[in-house]
């Protein structure tokens, strides 16, 4: 077991990594779950329903053991989900069962239940408890840690939304053995993000081991969780609410990213993990078109995205649109300053930095080259 300390003052929260913990969820859980003497015996949990497929029994048995039942909000999987209406539901929903700021609703999947359940858990009651059960890459190393909870709406994605910590974020890697594919793959993304913006060490690493990592074994898995978990723990720790730019390091990637997303409609067709890998790319490169950024470095970050299996092309997407357009999306960034949009480049492997003079014009015709090229 390893146990990482996300260190708030006077919130902090454990995030407890162990191999099986999903069967031992009576133990690790108690104490997020209603007293003995409260005589209340449903927990509610938030999944989609392919994660309700996979795992309703197991924690069913587990939280059998000691009598409670686990009482289901199920969500169509995707990020469909993190909408008003769906908000709306599950809200009504959680005051339905009678929860109160005391209880800890648990949220059992990826990034989208997590932030659907941790936004609805900040606004229910003016703020009650919830536990992450992250059972993707993706939401194990990112988005299951660090408070920061939203729905999309037409204007953008994450536009919505509020920063409420979790009590506690419990991550079992065996879930990760029903992961697909390609969502590993879309997870693995957000571990390259931590060696590229600040452990130049841990992207070394992963440029031996990422194969490894990728496949499941066990120890290399759990090293990759655990160092991610750790980089992201600090910069919590030193910027909870991104008011400064330590926090904004963790947006590496996302400014292109996002826009990508947009532009192919927040789909099956682009998933967000995708996006941020290729976003990491034309972050690089572009760092590399302002001379801030070795070339070769550029490349390399390219190549080992490429040889995750993640897109590092843009013109591969097939997109019909120019750079002007992806540009254009980025005017709904939350980052956006008046006319300004802080960019989270390179100056080398491991050195990220937020760039201020970057004008979205300089933005397309970059994008326009990229867009062409083969």
């Amino acid at each position: 077991m390893v146990v990482i300390p996300v260190e708030l003052a006077g919130r902090a929260y454990d995030v407890t990594i162990e191999a099986g913990l999903l069967d031992r969820l009576d133990t690790v859980a108690i104490p997020y779950l209603p007293p003995p003497e409260s005589g209340r015996r449903k927990v509610p949990f938030v999944a989609d329903k392919n994660t309700y497929r996979q795992f309703s029994e197991q924690v069913a048995s587990a939280l059998g053991t000691e009598g409670y039942d686990a009482e289901w909000f199920i969500t169509e999987p995707g990020e469909g989900a993190k909408s008003w209406s769906v908000l709306e539901e599950l809200t009504n929903w959680l005051l339905a069962l009678g929860v109160t700021r005391s209880d800890h609703v648990f949220a059992l999947g990826g990034g989208v239940v997590g932030d659907l359940t941790g936004f609805a858990c900040a606004v229910t009651k003016r703020g009650c408890g919830f536990v992450q059960i992250p059972t993707t890459l993706l939401a194990q190393v990112d988005s299951s840690v660090g408070g920061k909870t939203a729905i999309n709406t037409r204007a953008g994605k994450n536009l919505i939304g509020a920063f409420h910590q979790p009590s506690a974020v419990l991550i079992d890697p065996l879930v990760l053995d029903t992961l697909p594919d390609r969502e590993m793959r879309a997870g693995y993304a957000e571990v390259v993000k931590y060696g590229l913006l600040g452990d130049a060490e841990f992207f070394d690493w992963l440029d031996e081991n990422g194969a490894r990592v990728l496949a499941r074994e066990p120890e290399p898995l759990a090293h990759a969780i655990a160092t991610s978990i750790r980089a992201k723990a600090q910069i919590v720790a030193e910027d909870e609410r991104e008011t400064n730019d330590v926090r904004a390091l963790l947006n590496l990637g996302h400014t292109f990213g996002h826009a990508l997303e947009a532009e192919t409609g927040f789909s099956d067709r682009l998933l967000h993990g995708e996006a941020v890998a290729l976003g990491m790319v034309l972050a690089a490169r572009y760092s590399g078109r302002r001379g801030e950024l070795a070339i070769n470095d550029a490349e390399r970050a390219a190549r080992i995205i490429a040889a995750a299996g993640l897109p590092s092309e843009i013109a591969e997407l097939g997109l019909t649109c120019d750079g002007a357009r992806l540009a254009d999306h980025m005017r709904h960034d939350k980052k956006m300053e008046g006319s300004t949009l802080p960019f989270l480049l390179l100056q080398g492997i491991g050195e990220a930095y937020m760039a201020r003079d970057v004008k979205l014009s300089d933005v397309a015709a970059f994008l326009d080259t990229e867009l062409t090229s083969a």
